[in-house]
């Protein structure tokens, strides 16, 4: 069977200094020349959440081909009240997909005006119920914040703040894949049977170390998952790989000296 295919691109940033709109048109072409079957957009639209940034947002994501992307809402999003703007321009700030054996559900993990995030006790129940209804190969959450500290990245500051117990959700509802954004750091963990990957920022320079913009391309069958880094006008390299069965994986070691401080 041909593989299942996610795009997904992840701190757009519209509207700050440090925005490179080549970078973001050159990787909506690239998407949509691949063709895939999902793509996902995790969070950080905007510098400010501001409306003319929401919008001009809006404007890009509506470049792509895919006719029903996942886009959520990230911290900066939630700047003065820019969530209320989120809603008008892209609807509800969660989302759920359910097909070909893959099912994707994802969530707002922001607070207003806070750079942490959070889950919520109220909310797993609902995670489990969503994912536990529908039969899949491949199960995928979603959410701007990261679970994981991120190498590179300095004192840990926002990681979710239920992160533990989301884990336990997640481990409970038999998810094999976490999406999320946030630091502009990638990488990836495998962690019992999750294997959780962060996104770079797609768009802009405000980089750390050695990273460069990239966004990620999933490949997925019922027998192997692989998570490809691609830089916009560049290659693209597998920084994961894993059997969804036995979970049996293969990482790409250079992830580890890409921000490493000596």
């Amino acid at each position: 069977m041909a593989p299942f295919t996610i795009a997904q691109i992840s701190d757009i940033h519209c509207g700050s200094p440090h925005f490179v709109p080549s970078l973001l048109e050159r990787a909506i072409s690239e998407i949509n020349e691949l063709g895939p079957d999902l793509v996902i957009v995790s969070g950080d639209l905007t510098a400010d959440g501001f409306r003319e940034e929401y919008e001009l947002a809006r404007e890009y994501i509506d470049q792509l081909d895919s006719k029903d992307p996942i886009v959520i809402p990230g911290n900066h999003d939630s700047r003065n009240v820019g969530y209320v703007h989120f809603e008008e321009l892209f609807g509800e700030r969660r989302s759920e997909r359910h097909t070909d054996g893959v099912s994707v559900v994802a969530i707002d993990s922001t607070e207003p005006d806070v750079d942490h995030g959070t889950v919520g006790r109220g909310r797993y129940a609902g995670i489990e119920k969503r994912f536990r209804a529908h039969e899949a190969f491949l199960r995928v959450f979603v959410l701007h914040h990261h679970l994981l500290p991120v190498p590179g990245t300095g004192r840990e500051r926002n990681v979710v703040y239920d992160a533990g117990d989301v884990l336990e959700c997640l481990l409970r509802s038999g998810v094999n894949l976490v999406l999320s954004g946030h630091k502009h750091v990638p990488y990836a963990w495998r962690l019992e049977n999750l294997f959780v990957v962060n996104a770079g920022t797609v768009s802009t320079t405000r980089v750390r170390g050695k990273t460069r913009p990239c966004y990620n391309v999933i490949e997925a069958t019922p027998e192997r998952v692989t998570v490809f880094r691609k830089y916009p006008f560049h290659d693209r390299e597998a920084i994961i790989s894993f059997d969804p069965r036995t979970h049996e994986y293969e990482k790409d070691p250079s992830l580890l000296g890409e921000t490493a401080t000596g």
